[in-house]
């Protein structure tokens, strides 16, 4: 059982919806909502003090947890890799294809136990990070032989333990992958721990909204803290018929899929289609608001400016992009069109927002040759712009909001460290752009998720069990 939610928190310092407040009082409700929220106001007895600068905790819209077993074991260079002279699109060598067969390889030997235990690290590892939602796009569903479990569903409850243990709020986004490839290919063998028919794949759904959307339940569902989604995996790996009985059977809640990462993939899309990943996805599914389309990478101009009109949110990892040579995901015209993003942190190279936002910013400098490029204005603080459309865009993929410290939203608190030296003598928007782009020094001090105080002067709450945990299965599995 959980403990009681403190009656308040008083935050000196705090950027609110209207922007940086001073004195701030925060109230929560028994669900881990905000009750109240006021400026200018004295800290009273039993209030927990929060010394710092607060900001609304930020939704990681995109996750494999499985992956983060074999974060930074990728990075020895393949018998195609020629070395230098040898480089340019469509080269022989290393790329996201070879990476995926190794990731293959890795996965198969996680079994439930293992695969809760890095689940968990890597959920703690988000929190102190400042990261307080995440949206787990799970596909490791059956054992490594591709023969279900006992409970359909027993991969996907690890998430949920894990994500408990933890104290992050979840959205679960159970992942339809029922092909191999466009033309509805067979599945390869390290594909067969995710692949399910599309009748298998309505049972595990059921199975899962029993567990969290029971009739009369919860807001978010009998598990606290849990919306549930559905994550077709992309257009290579669920057909066109499979899509639309998938979209039948889930006719709300978010919608997460892969789309336009690689440039074989939109080749590939173009020969069995006639249409490039991001327009056949508009023209025939419709994507909304409700609609998160991760990477999105490789768009023309008029996907990019049509993608944006639909008020479907671009799931951003630049980290994982650039680690496989996806490409540049092109920001500055989406957001001239009026798109939303949001962040995600995917293979977990990198399990971070501050190195997300950043490098979304420098990605585009490298490829304009300009700075500020994704500031939105003369005299505007880029990373003031970049975390709040990364707030804004990352709460509304994962079904979670409203977005940030309002009456009503999460009572997610992440609290900057102010006495370092990184931020010392910054104050209102400063204070981002030097979280964001000034040093790579742990500045998260406090987090509270779903108003429970999970992350306290630098430490979670059950770190180091979850460690133990953690270190024995990475131990297992290198074995």
């Amino acid at each position: 059982m959980a403990p009681p939610l403190p009656p308040a928190y008083f935050l000196p310092r705090a950027l609110l919806a209207e922007g940086w407040a001073r004195d701030v009082l925060l109230t929560c409700r028994p669900d881990g909502r905000i009750a109240t929220v006021a400026a200018g106001m004295a800290c009273p007895p039993g209030a927990v003090r929060l010394p710092g600068a607060a900001l609304p905790g930020l939704a990681n819209l995109h996750s494999h947890a499985h992956q983060r077993a074999i974060a930074g074991l990728g990075e020895a260079a393949g018998p195609g890799n020629a070395g230098p002279g040898n480089a340019g699109p469509g080269a022989a060598g290393d790329s996201f294809w070879s990476w995926r067969e190794a990731m293959y390889r890795a996965v198969a030997a996680l079994d439930p136990p293992l695969f809760e235990a890095v689940a968990a690290q890597l959920y703690v590892e988000m929190l102190k990070s400042g990261f307080t939602t995440v949206a787990e796009f799970h596909y490791l569903h059956h054992a490594p032989d591709g023969r279900p479990y006992a409970d359909p569903a027993e991969m996907s409850l690890r998430v949920l333990a894990a994500a408990a243990t933890a104290g992050i709020g979840l959205t679960l986004l159970p992942v339809l992958y029922a092909a191999g490839g466009f033309g509805g290919a067979p599945a390869g063998p390290g594909q067969r721990r995710f692949v399910h028919d599309i009748d298998g794949f309505l049972r595990l759904l059921a199975r899962l909204r029993a567990l969290t959307q029971p009739a009369g339940g919860q807001p978010d569902g009998a598990l606290p803290g849990v919306v549930l989604g559905v994550a077709p995996h992309s257009l290579r790996a669920v057909p066109p018929e499979a899509l639309a009985a998938l979209l039948a059977a889930a006719p709300d809640g978010p919608v997460h899929i892969h789309v336009a990462e690689q440039p074989r993939e939109v080749a590939d899309c173009l020969a069995q289609t006639g249409q490039r990943p991001v327009e056949w996805l508009l023209a025939h599914a419709r994507p909304d608001a409700r609609w998160c389309l991760v990477h999105a990478t490789h768009m023309t101009g008029a996907e990019t400016a049509a993608l944006a009109a639909s008020g479907a949110v671009a799931g951003l990892c630049p980290t994982t992009e650039a680690n496989l040579g996806d490409g540049i995901f092109p920001a500055e015209a989406f957001l001239a069109a009026g798109g939303r993003f949001g962040i995600g942190s995917d293979s977990h190279i990198s399990v971070s927002p501050v190195e997300e936002l950043r490098w979304l910013e420098y990605a585009q400098r490298l490829a304009t040759g300009r700075r500020a490029v994704l500031a939105g204005g003369p005299g505007r603080s880029t990373g003031r712009a970049l975390f709040d459309a990364a707030l804004a865009g990352g709460t509304a993929a994962s079904g979670h909001g409203p977005a940030g410290l309002v009456a009503g939203g999460r009572a997610d608190i992440v609290v900057l460290d102010t006495s370092h030296p990184l931020l010392l003598a910054r104050d209102g928007d400063a204070l981002l752009d030097s979280w964001i782009f000034a040093g790579n020094a742990p500045l998260v001090r406090h987090v509270v998720a779903a108003g429970r105080h999970v992350v306290a002067d630098f430490r979670h709450a059950a770190e180091a069990a979850v460690a133990r945990r953690f270190a024995a299965a990475m131990t297992t599995l290198a074995e």
